[in-house]
């Protein structure tokens, strides 16, 4: 989702693939199963020989096998090479590499030690950790770079300070020069068009350092400490994906950047229960129906001067979506109202600051952002949109005065997201599907003509990074036969060679089915036991997320890895896509329009009900359920709406109650808040209110995890969770995270947690 919920797709791959957790396997419990549904006897369960604590461990090491493969990849322009990032296969810390095309020799190039000599180790401002988790980045060494438009010089900061690399040179001592500078740590530092000049920004306010001396320049002021200047607000970092604050002109002479002003906002807390000696970090949070981070543009030479500021009505567009500043044509936002039913796409003057509607998308539910649009190509007269006007995700063609010109994509081809335009060729490459379950990369023709042209084969998710002049494009895969690499190839799919990888290969395969069930064809994978045993019946656990912005069920079977490990467990792991996922068109999202859980929670019944009627070997008497962020969400919703249907949950990181989660986010989905204590789309979407109201005779075992500084999902909303499921004489476990985020990179905690979920499922799934 967000929650990230967000929690895009890499965070869900990542906290979704549930808790890890060493399990009690030879306990009495583990050997006295239930009668399978109906009566009858059946002989035992076999101990859970082959879910080893070893796997757990590594798992955990090597988060969750994703340390040691390329990240950040980047393409020449000019398709010479390939810049990336790679750490150990054990380790956080990513090193700088390159890929060389004419010789297919992939090398190490720059790390942290290289850069910081014996200064010791990184350290991260609050400012900079914070805008990392909205990245959701666990990195450590070189985390991120930026490489000049004629790939010769680089760009990395790293522990608060600047470095600025010449690619060709290094190796000798003067390759890297540190940009020093007294007024505070770098953040999102960038190259302008012309290489000439970089901007960056410093304590909340922007600079400008001319490359060639190393002298910097300070271009705006704050005006008090609740005003920064060049950084995105909160919920355009987590909601939007919107990370930048500023954007260079193409001529690399004017810089527009965003203002924003907390003033009037709530502030949050988070203290640090393991020191309550500290200071507590505050934050500005937007609560649903609160004030929110007011946001302006201004235009400023980077000689200095004057703001010009940009105007468009800011009270009724309070959101600043995207900017494009292309080459050719002409500067462009995308503005969006408070409740996101209107979207208006606006051209600036850069003269004047006056901007003029080309045109606007409405939705009488909710309009979603695409940040790979608007694309403008041909000189500025034609540009590239998407829209889901039609029902599905589509990619369309418009002219230079807003007007649609053609659909480029249609029929049962889900668009997803721009990737690159090949103008010489009239060709624009997108990731889309005709299976939720998949992505591939295609070819669209710009006139419209012929059929899209699929470049990826396997069934997997698949996309790609492109060289700017087409001659060159890197396809990164995971396949559903267990391939997971980065290969370089030339525009007409030959193969170059591929980007190193360190990945621990992972010691088994799951056994792993996918399977399209019942009336409205949900999409389901089911992870059985290694040791699997036709003649038994097995207790389920429900695997979920069931949330906006994120698919569970995908054809990759890393993913699914963790999944294993319980189902060896003597369970039965189901994961199940329901309405209100993407991937199936607008109707099938906006199935939880005013009502976050009453759709998906039937969807998901009925679908493991009709799995259920298909495998016998699912024991529905005996149904379990976790999940993190909104799938937290969604499972305590599970427990108290359906104590009928589910025996046990565990929540992790929970949204209790959306009046406490951010605006952009939840208002998005249910509107504004209606009055305390009135029926609407808040109360019936909160898990309060069934904490409260729920008859106590059937109430089911649930398991609250939580991160302490979480600043996502704040922690006060496990807590608010408990403290009710306690009134109303509910059994409801708290296991609290100290000092962790939404995220939980440290392999014990990661290890401790999923050996105390698995724990707690076998408690309450092993009997009657």
């Amino acid at each position: 989702m967000s929650p990230s919920l967000k929690t895009t797709a890499s965070l869900i791959a990542a906290l979704a693939t549930g808790p890890l957790a060493l399990g009690c396997s030879g306990d009495a419990d583990a050997a006295a199963d239930a009668s399978p549904s109906g009566g009858g006897g059946r002989r035992p369960l076999a101990p859970a020989a082959r879910a080893e604590r070893a796997f757990l461990e590594t798992y955990a090491e090597t988060n969750r096998f994703r340390y040691g493969y390329p990240r950040a990849i980047t393409a020449l322009r000019d398709g010479s090479g390939v810049l990336y990032l790679r750490s150990g296969g054990r380790t956080a810390e990513s090193k700088l590499y390159y890929f060389d095309v004419a010789s297919g020799e992939d090398r190490e190039l720059l790390t942290a030690a290289m850069l910081l000599g014996d200064a010791g180790e990184e350290t991260l401002s609050a400012e900079e950790a914070a805008r990392r988790e909205r990245m959701r980045l666990t990195a450590r060494g070189i985390a991120s770079f930026v490489v000049s438009r004629d790939g010769a010089h680089l760009l990395v900061p790293l522990s608060g300070r600047l470095f600025l690399v010449e690619r060709a040179a290094i190796g000798s001592p003067s390759a890297i020069r540190e940009l020093e500078s007294e007024a505070g740590g770098a953040i999102d530092p960038r190259f302008s068009p012309t290489g000439t000049h970089l901007a960056v920004v410093r304590d909340g306010d922007l600079y400008v350092i001319d490359v060639a001396t190393g002298a910097e320049a300070r271009l705006t002021t704050r005006t008090g400490p609740e005003v920064t200047n060049g950084l995105a607000e909160f919920v355009a970092q987590e909601e939007m994906d919107r990370m930048r604050g500023y954007w260079w002109s193409p001529d690399g002479r004017t810089i527009l950047y965003q203002q924003t002003d907390h003033a009037g906002m709530e502030r949050m807390h988070i203290l640090d229960p393991m020191h309550p000696e500290s200071e507590p970090s505050a934050w500005p949070y937007p609560r649903p129906g609160g004030v929110n981070a007011s946001v302006r543009l201004g235009l400023l030479s980077i000689a200095g001067g004057e703001t010009r500021w940009v105007d468009w009505d800011r009270d009724g567009f309070p959101y600043l979506t995207t900017v494009a500043w292309p080459t050719e044509g002409p500067l462009t936002i995308v503005v969006q109202d408070r409740e996101q039913h209107r979207l208006s796409v606006r051209t600036v003057s850069v003269e004047t600051g006056a901007t003029r509607e080309l045109f606007a998308e409405t939705d009488d539910a909710w309009i979603n952002l695409d940040q790979s649009v608007p694309r403008w190509i041909r000189g500025g007269t034609q540009l590239l949109w998407s829209t889901e006007r039609d029902g599905r995700f589509a990619l369309e063609l418009r002219l230079a005065d807003g007007t649609r010109a053609r659909a480029l994509t249609s029929g049962e081809l889900e668009y997803r997201s721009l990737v690159h335009v090949d103008e010489a060729a009239g060709l624009a490459w997108i990731v889309a599907s005709e299976e939720p379950a998949e992505a591939h990369v295609y070819r669209v023709r710009l006139d419209g003509e012929g059929e899209p042209e699929r470049l990826t084969d396997a069934p997997g998710e698949h996309a790609a990074v492109v060289a700017h002049d087409g001659t060159l494009w890197v396809h990164t895969m995971q396949t559903e036969e267990g391939r997971y690499a980065s290969v370089v190839r030339r525009a007409n799919g030959a193969e170059v060679g591929a980007l190193g990888s360190e990945a621990e290969a992972p010691p088994f395969a799951p056994n792993l089915s996918f399977e399209v069930i019942g009336r409205r064809e949900w999409r389901a994978a089911i992870v059985r036991p290694r040791a699997f045993d036709p003649a038994l019946r097995y207790p389920v656990i429900l695997h979920v997320y069931g949330g906006p912005h994120s698919r569970q069920v995908t054809r990759t079977p890393q993913r699914y890895l963790l999944d294993q490990w319980y189902a060896d467990h003597n369970f039965v792991v189901v994961l199940i896509d329901g309405r209100g996922t993407p991937g199936r068109g607008r109707e099938w999202e906006r199935a939880i329009d005013g009502d976050f859980i009453s759709a998906p929670l039937d969807d998901q019944i009925e679908a493991l009900e009709q799995l259920g009627d298909r495998h016998p070997e699912l024991d529905l008497s005996r149904v379990g359920i976790w999940g993190w962020s909104f799938g937290g969400y969604f499972s305590a919703m599970a427990v108290l709406r359906r104590p009928d249907f589910f025996r046990a949950g565990v929540a992790g990181a929970p949204v209790s109650e959306w009046r406490d989660y951010d605006t952009h986010y939840t208002e998005r989905y249910l509107g504004l808040p209606e009055p305390e204590g009135e029926e609407g789309a808040y109360r019936r979407s909160s898990v309060l209110t069934y904490a409260v109201d729920a008859p106590v005779e059937d109430h089911r075992p649930l398991l609250l995890v939580h991160g302490t500084a979480d600043d996502n999902v704040y922690f006060s909303h496990s807590l608010k969770l408990q403290n009710a499921l306690f009134r109303a004489g509910r059994p409801g476990e708290l296991l609290a995270l100290s000092g962790l985020t939404h995220m939980v990179p440290d392999p014990l905690v990661m290890t401790r947690l999923e050996e105390r979920v698995i724990g707690f499922f076998e408690r309450h799934l092993r009997g009657d």
